[in-house]
């Protein structure tokens, strides 16, 4: 595993079952990662082996150097011993108790004298300030979760881990904790692991995101290069890439560093891949961006590169952009592009209507079949 800045986080897990795990993800102190995936992909339960409560069978854990787990050195160290923040899915605050006296329960390692005062500034990091002695049914629930976020930072901990903190919030309360979130993290010196299922949640908050399948690591890597750039068809499909296809590699041109494929019927080009030879079966994609309209009032950048013709099989005006399904002439495939509702407006952009639009070649990404 590549080495990690002091203080980071590193994972390696593996087990069979009887929840099976095969993943490795390292964090840098300062990092946040996503852990992103479907339901029951393994996304929690790693959170859970980190902090201690469920054990793995195989595979080691280490903060800065330091083993809490390793099969191999006979190293397990307890939930207690791991000190880290968890702020869980429903906040599990006791109910019975304050704010205050929450952030005070994970205190065990602080003065009593010194609790009190500690928890209240901590309350004020998160702008709770005032609130102290409501209890969470007294509290809405962004107020919780910024409660949650207190007592996990109280026990002064080496790694902090939120395992869908947001889900429970509405919208407009998600935002805003996402803000404060992200004015927090530039204080934290430690590594920050999130899990969630919101791809945008994710692209916003993380520094890199991993992807998790059926308990395996997929691809981990700056949420702007893997959706560039995912390993595969498998890791297009879970990060909900729009253009995927099906296409074989036809030629390498090195002279132009151009790699020839066959796709959505007929010859496109694509920067230079020498992965894949000639004749290989491949999947590839290519996003919105830079699938560019070719304009009827006067040539646009990129018309020269990969033009492909079709009509527009599906309109739909979504605030100020439109969402298009376009059917490619001569094929059973479809590009789904979404225009500023401006450019289909100057370009008489309907149902029915036919378009040309050209794949930029830098924007075409080959992947294993």
């Amino acid at each position: 595993m590549a080495e990690r800045a002091p203080g980071g986080l590193e994972v390696r897990l593996s087990q069979p079952g009887p929840i099976a795990l095969e993943v490795e993800l390292a964090c840098a102190a300062g990092e946040v990662l996503a852990l992103v995936g479907p339901s029951g992909s393994g996304k929690s339960t790693v959170l859970r082996c980190i902090a201690g409560v469920l054990g793995a069978r195989q595979g080691r854990i280490a903060v800065g150097g330091e083993a809490w787990f390793d099969s191999t050195a006979g190293v397990s160290l307890s939930p207690r011993e791991r000190t880290v923040g968890f702020v869980f899915q429903n906040y599990a605050l006791f109910p019975h108790m304050s704010a205050q006296a929450n952030v005070e329960a994970a205190m065990g390692h602080v003065a009593a004298s010194g609790r009190a005062a500690h928890a209240r500034a901590l309350l004020d990091r998160v702008n709770l300030k005032g609130l102290e002695s409501r209890r969470p049914g007294e509290l809405s629930g962004g107020q919780q979760q910024r409660v949650a976020v207190a007592r996990a930072l109280a026990r002064d901990p080496r790694v902090l881990l939120l395992d869908e903190p947001f889900s429970a919030v509405d919208r407009s309360t998600r935002q805003i904790l996402y803000r404060e979130l992200a004015t927090l993290r530039r204080d934290l010196a430690m590594p920050v692991v999130l899990v969630t299922h919101d791809l945008d949640e994710a692209a916003m908050l993380a520094d890199r995101m991993s992807i998790l399948h059926r308990g395996r690591t997929l691809q981990a890597a700056p949420p702007h290069e893997l959706m560039a750039r995912p390993a595969n068809s498998l890791v297009a499909r879970l990060v909900d890439l729009k253009n995927v296809f099906r296409g074989k590699v036809l030629a390498h041109v090195e002279a132009s560093a151009t790699t020839l494929l066959e796709g959505l019927g007929q010859r496109l080009e694509c920067p230079l891949d020498r992965r894949f030879a000639p004749g290989a079966a491949i999947h590839w994609s290519v996003p919105g961006s830079h699938v560019i309209l070719h304009r009827r009032d006067r040539p646009s950048r990129g018309e020269r590169e990969n033009p492909v013709r079709g009509a527009i099989a599906d309109f739909l005006p979504l605030g100020e952009n439109v969402s298009t399904v376009i059917r490619v002439e001569g094929t059973g495939e479809s590009l789904r592009v979404t225009f500023p509702l401006h450019v289909a407006r100057r370009n008489g952009l309907e149902a029915g209507a036919e378009v040309v639009v050209s794949l930029l070649r830098e924007g075409i990404h080959l992947m294993p079949d």
